[in-house]
């Protein structure tokens, strides 16, 4: 049984009284233990997809299962347990409390799920030190890099022991190398079984994935192994060629 099945699921925003289909009609199933990467030009719907995979936003018409459980018509209440649960947000602009330091900051989702004080000290501490920030703790968002600072929404994002994660560009605001150090951290939770879902333009970070989704117009396009994804191959192409 996949982890997530979307059937006949689209997104309709009314705009100015006029509607804009960001995501047509869509058939998709996500496995546990899967990296796929979502790939598309700005406005192709990706972003759209990853908020209804992740509950943030519910479909226009379809139906969305969760380990096999409908739960397209919830409540507000109980799609934001849904959330809490399953899912962690990682996005491109950090979204760190400035006057919070780095452990503080991995303990916010626990305090609203009423993880205790020194437990949930104990997961925040235990969590940057995986991601290599153990001699970062106690710095804030701006004592750190960029890097750092999407190390610390990774952890943040783990904090409730998430069976997904997402992230919306997490390479966006980054040098190359901080980039490519994100995505190895990525690569390594998916190692490690956490399954992971990567919204990116950048046919590098998509590289890291397994799996790829191709976006065009709210449509899914395609649907391959990365190995095998005609788009991906032409880059590293012109990578080689660059290099030689």
């Amino acid at each position: 049984m996949p982890f997530i099945a979307l059937r006949g699921v689209s997104k309709v925003y009314d705009q100015l009284k006029q509607p804009v289909v960001a995501l047509q009609e869509t058939d998709l199933e996500i496995r546990q233990r899967e990296f796929v990467s979502i790939m598309g030009p700005s406005g192709s719907g990706k972003s759209t997809l990853l908020h209804i995979l992740g509950a943030l936003d519910r479909p226009s018409t379809g139906t969305y299962l969760l380990e096999g459980v409908d739960i397209t018509a919830l409540k507000d209440k109980e799609l934001a347990r849904v959330r809490r649960d399953h899912f962690g947000f990682v996005f491109q602009s950090y979204n760190l409390f400035p006057e919070l330091t780095a452990v503080e900051n991995v303990e916010v989702p626990m305090i609203y799920a009423g993880v205790p004080a020194r437990q949930r000290r104990a997961r925040a501490k235990e969590l940057l030190e995986r991601l290599g920030l153990g001699h970062r703790l106690a710095h804030r968002p701006l004592e750190l890099s960029g890097g750092e600072q999407q190390r610390v929404a990774i952890a943040r994002a783990l904090a409730n022991g998430p069976t997904m994660l997402l992230a919306d560009e997490p390479t966006g605001n980054l040098p190359t190398e901080q980039g490519r150090q994100i995505m190895a951290s990525l690569a390594e939770l998916n190692e490690q079984g956490m399954t992971v879902v990567v919204v990116t333009h950048d046919p590098a970070v998509a590289a890291w994935g397994r799996r790829l989704l191709t976006l065009r117009d709210g449509e899914i396009v395609g649907d391959e192994p990365v190995s095998e994804a005609p788009v991906l191959r032409a880059y590293l192409q012109v990578a080689e060629g660059a290099g030689a």
